[in-house]
């Protein structure tokens, strides 16, 4: 497993302790803007193969002063439904979700997907 990240768009990602992080640079007000963006990265950098178990899924927006008006749900289905297929086989295996918004630095969206202990 590599601690360097790979991607050099919005979109990156690298495996770090047993888990795999993705991070989207910047934030729409649209959740279906990001399941194309990131399926797309997936599809073309990604190399490690889907696994079978349940897994526990952290989604993350933050946000720099008013949070935008995005549905965290809908924001969750878009990502789960592009990252489907290349770190999981489907997403009935994610046993343990949380989606959050919290206030950061800079606007982003960290995901971190890694196998339910």
């Amino acid at each position: 497993m590599s601690a360097g990240w790979i991607g050099t768009g919005k979109v990156r990602a690298r495996e770090a302790d047993g888990a795999v992080e993705i991070t989207i640079d910047g934030l729409t007000t649209q959740a279906k803007y990001y399941k194309p963006l990131v399926y797309e990265f997936m599809r073309k950098e990604w190399t490690s193969r889907p696994s079978w178990g349940d897994y526990v899924v952290e989604i993350r927006m933050e946000h720099v002063g008013e949070p935008p008006w995005i549905d965290l749900d809908n924001l969750a289905k878009a990502l789960l439904d592009a990252i489907k297929g290349y770190l999981f086989h489907d997403d009935s295996q994610v046993a343990r979700l949380l989606v959050e918004r919290s206030e950061g630095e800079r606007e982003r969206i960290s995901i971190r997907v890694f196998p339910r202990p």
